[in-house]
């Protein structure tokens, strides 16, 4: 079942692109590649987008890249990080959206709790990085593939 969301975002996404053009030359956010003791990852499915991607957001001001993936796996997956997360790329976005850039952080060290969904997130799940689901999104895929060491880090998301 597509929900409003999935339905009303093509239509509201090139609002909200235009809308942060106009206020920030450059736009910055951050994923989490958050590894449990069995090797799996944690992804997550949106309301508004389609497959599932790493868990992350875009960066607010004021606040440092390492802030803000703590805080997008808190409010996207309940998931505590414990510790700091490790920066292992950077991307540029620009066919997505000019201006674009991306950051992964690696987690090891967390804590999970009950995660209260709050409309932006759809579901939650843990997947061997070899099995993954297959609508899972390309990027999430690449980024998988070079953090494992199967494919070279590219600068492009």
């Amino acid at each position: 079942m597509i929900n409003w969301r999935t339905r009303v975002e093509p239509f509201s996404r090139p609002l909200f692109f235009a809308w942060s053009r106009m206020t920030r030359g450059m736009t910055l956010g951050v994923r989490g590649l958050a590894v449990d003791s069995e090797g799996r990852v944690l992804l997550v499915r949106h309301t508004y987008l389609h497959g599932w991607w790493l868990p992350g957001g875009g960066v607010d001001r004021g606040e440092t890249p390492e802030q803000a993936v703590i805080r997008e796996m808190r409010e996207e997956t309940g998931l505590v990080v414990a510790g700091r997360p490790r920066l292992v790329s950077a991307h540029s976005n620009e066919r997505f959206f000019p201006g674009d850039h991306v950051l992964v952080y690696r987690i090891e060290v967390f804590t999970l709790t009950d995660h209260v969904p709050n409309g932006e997130i759809a579901e939650t799940g843990w997947f061997d990085p070899l099995a993954l689901p297959e609508d899972t999104h390309r990027a999430t895929r690449a980024r998988l593939a070079e953090v494992s060491g199967s494919l070279e880090v590219s600068p492009v998301w």
